[in-house]
């Protein structure tokens, strides 16, 4: 049996398409989406910025928790990349976090186009309390995940590896390994790229009408 060709996305061609503070003002639930998620200071707008080389695309900000809404880029027709609200440092109101997490939650669990979940974590600190909750839903709604071990520049290739390695036993050891893969990446660098877009092409294709 011959395995599917999956059809080579141009990243370099995505552009912004809306900011939704709510499900209800979110583009229509068709076609494909992968949603980037990931604590504040994960590198959430780096990675995204890397991918497509343009700098400018997804704001990365100084003040980590900035991005408060649900934010949408088209990489074609039917296909959309999800830059979800970060989580962790922002200095906001307690209220204010509790309804992002409402909207993140709702998006998560009641959009039908969702194909996948890109899960972005610094490699110096994995594996924190959201990590475990984004991928306990995950795994228990059958979501695949794939975790981007970021800034991996910050380390040498030994110990960048060994972490990798941690990661996935501590997956395993928790059973929250299935449907999810990990690997290391740096913005800065572009190391991991490749890895990266082959995943969100899997993701991304759509089914012959």
């Amino acid at each position: 049996m011959s395995e599917k060709k999956t059809e080579r996305l141009n990243y370099r061609s995505v552009q912004f398409l809306i900011s939704a503070p709510t499900l209800a003002e979110c583009p229509e639930d068709n076609g494909a989406e992968v949603a980037f998620a990931g604590r504040s200071n994960a590198g959430k707008s780096s990675a995204i910025n890397a991918l497509t080389d343009n700098t400018k695309l997804a704001r990365t900000s100084k003040t980590p928790g900035r991005t408060q809404l649900i934010n949408f880029f088209s990489v074609g027709d039917h296909q959309r990349l999800v830059d979800l609200p970060g989580y962790g440092y922002a200095k906001v109101a307690r209220s204010m976090k509790d309804e992002w997490q409402r909207h993140l939650a709702f998006y998560l669990e009641n959009r039908n186009c969702l194909r996948g979940l890109i899960l972005l974590m610094d490699i110096r600190q994995p594996l924190k309390e959201f990590d475990l909750h984004m991928l306990t839903w995950a795994v228990s709604s059958g979501m695949p995940a794939h975790i981007l071990l970021t800034k991996a520049d910050k380390m040498k290739n030994g110990p960048a590896n060994n972490v990798r390695f941690a990661v996935e036993k501590a997956l395993k050891e928790q059973g929250l390994d299935k449907g999810v893969s990990v690997q290391l990446f740096s913005a800065t660098k572009k190391r991991g790229l490749d890895k990266l877009e082959i995943q969100l092409n899997q993701w991304l294709a759509l089914e012959p009408e």
